[in-house]
């Protein structure tokens, strides 16, 4: 089975990610196989515009490969976060429309290949998130660009809680930019293999999501999530009151204490960065000492190997964890991603 099918309709390249039983969860090969199907398009006259979807109704993609991951070498993890990088780096500057489905689960690097796209398209099934603080990671494959640029504090929200957000807070936040239903998807696709204009199709079919129940809460994740200190947003938190703020409170405390600080700095880093790329050069460091050193491998085993749910984090206390630890896994510890000359996909 293809793990992705890739196709020429019309006027429309098609991309579909075909591991409906893993989420279509991403991995090496499928990296590959996507940039290659870029490519296809972009030499192909007759293309005017490429379509990013998830086969089955569950999940565009629901992110990385993480056993994968955990089963192989560092080397493994290097090549693969490289040339991730790169593609979701190549689509965000992709030279004809790009327009991806968010239908379903789409976090991790599921948002790395559909939040950088041109256009960006939600659904009633949407469940976009960055869950990583969850698995002793943080939000990469340019969540450390996307989050900071939401309005206020919602990114810095997001990139802690790992929070799942529908179609409306998903737009709220900048993570997408239209919602319509799923069946009007396949009406999109009839009218981009036609060749109509991709900003005319999407007016045209769009409707409204109604309103983003994060709305409601943005005083107080303004105010609690402003501050530049885990052990400051969670005083804050205590202090508020609400029962909003005390389940944040509660969900917080459940992430790796060195994610949460580590994630809290790269957020902070990335609201000031030049680029998507500069994001994902720190991104990919960051990532290669967390496998290396941090508790990224345990989360994975908990989550995924396992599946016992109960992490044992190192530390386990944010009292714990060490500012110089945080400022080591932000060094420079292996080839770049992107050079002067090189800013694409291998």
């Amino acid at each position: 089975m293809d793990e992705v099918i890739v196709d020429v309709e019309g006027h429309l390249g098609r991309i579909r990610l075909n591991r409906p039983k893993a989420l279509n969860a991403l991995n090496h090969p499928m990296v590959g196989l996507i940039d290659r199907a870029l490519d296809w398009f972009a030499a192909d006259p007759a293309v005017t515009a490429v379509l990013l979807t998830g086969e089955g109704e569950r999940a565009l993609c629901a992110g990385g490969d993480l056993r994968s991951l955990y089963e192989n070498e560092t080397a493994f993890a290097e090549d693969f976060w490289r040339d991730e990088y790169r593609l979701d780096s190549r689509i965000s500057r992709y030279e004809k429309p790009f327009v991806a489905v968010m239908d379903g689960i789409t976090m991790g690097g599921g948002v790395g290949l559909s939040g950088h796209a041109a256009h960006r398209i939600v659904t009633e099934r949407s469940r976009v998130a960055m869950p990583e603080t969850g698995i002793g990671y943080f939000p990469d494959v340019g969540g450390t660009w996307l989050l900071p640029r939401a309005p206020g504090e919602l990114g810095t929200y997001l990139g802690l809680t790992g929070a799942q957000i529908g179609a409306a807070d998903a737009i709220l936040c900048g993570m997408a930019d239209a919602f319509m239903p799923c069946a009007a998807v396949p009406d999109l696709a009839a009218a981009l293999t036609a060749g109509e204009d991709v900003p005319s199709a999407i007016a045209r079919l769009r409707q409204d999501p109604g309103p983003a129940p994060l709305s409601a809460h943005r005083p107080v994740i303004d105010r609690c999530f402003a501050y530049d200190g885990v052990d400051e947003i969670l005083t804050a938190l205590a202090a508020d009151g609400s029962d909003f703020a005390a389940e944040t409170r509660t969900v917080l405390l459940t992430k790796a204490p060195s994610s949460l600080v580590l994630t809290l700095c790269l957020l902070r880093l990335g609201r000031v960065a030049p680029s998507l790329e500069a994001c994902l050069e720190r991104e990919f460091h960051a990532s290669l000492a967390l496998l290396a050193e941090g508790d990224f491998r345990e989360g994975i085993r908990a989550a995924v190997i396992d599946k016992d749910k109960t992490p044992r984090w190192n530390p386990a206390s944010l009292a714990a964890v060490d500012p110089a630890r945080i400022a080591r896994w932000l060094e420079t510890r292996a080839e770049p991603v992107f050079t002067k000359d090189r800013t694409g996909p291998v």
